[in-house]
Parts: structure tokens; sequence; C-alpha cells
């Protein structure tokens, strides 16, 4: 994996359906192994991929190796603040622990220097997410919805088994950047 080149492009519009697929599978295998079976359907459903994957700012991406795909990234990019979010990202089944998530992501760091945060969520029972975001990306956990406290982006309606929607909201705070020269004078 060392001397494998891990880079983005943007997906193709054709390539929707194997995004999707991909991207379900990847998030079948951590519910499956926290519940032991998957919901009514996948997760997350279709109409849930294509709303995020077509809403405003949305940026879909793929994650390659050496040219072939192994996983991808949808992100709102928010030109005019620079805060922006990674919605969804995964890898492959079976790509797990090559460096690649590690790789992609600083990448897409790269890719969009302007950044001043960057922000994402992930389930409570992901600790493999909560561990790549905190001790290897750098993000810091800076809310926990749940029943006491919901998250007032999300609908209420929620895929997982269990059915709670406790989750963690992550955002990184872009270090070596001139946060004052993006904002300008206040």
């Amino acid at each position: 994996m060392s001397n494998d080149l891990i880079t983005l492009a943007v997906a193709e519009p054709s390539d929707a359906s194997d995004f999707k697929k991909e991207l379900q599978d990847a998030f079948a295998v951590a519910v499956a192994e926290e519940f032991g079976s998957l919901a009514d359907g996948p997760i997350p459903s279709d109409e849930v991929l294509t709303n995020a994957m077509n809403a405003p700012n949305a940026v879909v991406l793929r994650i390659l190796r050496n040219g072939q795909k192994v996983g991808g990234a949808v992100l709102t990019i928010d030109t005019k603040t620079h805060h922006n979010a990674l919605d969804l990202f995964f890898l492959k089944v079976g790509e797990h622990g090559q460096g690649i998530g590690l790789k992609a992501w600083f990448a897409i760091e790269q890719r969009f220097p302007e950044t001043i945060t960057w922000q994402t969520h992930t389930p409570y029972f992901e600790k493999r997410n909560i561990h790549f975001y905190v001790n290897k990306c750098g993000f810091k956990i800076i809310e926990f919805f749940n029943k006491h406290h919901s998250d007032p982006n999300h609908d209420g309606q929620n895929d997982l088994p269990g059915g709670d929607g406790d989750a963690f909201q992550f955002e990184k705070v872009m270090r070596g950047v001139d946060i004052m020269a993006k904002i300008g004078p206040t």
C-alpha cells in the first residue's frame, strides 16, 4: 500500500448507481456488526443518498488507488464561508486498514485549501469511525445528539436499527491557515 497512489476524481453521473451500492455495502458491515442484521433496506436509503449527492454545493468524489475506484466522499463546499462538511465518506468493503482513508482525507483537505472548518458526523456505535476522525484526522467531538438533544439539521427519521439516532458531531479547525485573511475584517 505504501507505494500506491491515492487520488480523487469527481464522480461521473453515470457512476451514481455503483457509488450508492458500494457506500451502502460499506455501511452495512458496521450496522451488521452492531445490530446483527440490516433494517428493511439499504442504509443509508437510496433517497437519502440521492438527496445528499444532488444537494446544493454538493461535491461527489471518487477515491482512487492507482486509478481504480476504492471509495468515495460526498462533501458540501461553501465557497462563501469556507465552512465545509464531509457528509459521507466510505471505502469499499475489503479496502479498510491499508491507510487509504487517511490518504484520501488528506487529499480532500489539499483539494479545498481555503477551508476554515470541516464538520462531519457518525453514529455513536461506529468506534472505527470515531477513532479515524479523532485520532487520525484531527477532528474534535463538538456535540452528541441523542433523545435529550436532537440534531437540528436532522428530520427526525433514522435509517439505523435500534432507532435511537445517537450520533457524534465532529469539527476540524484547519491549522496553518490565516483565518483572518479568509473571513476578512470584522
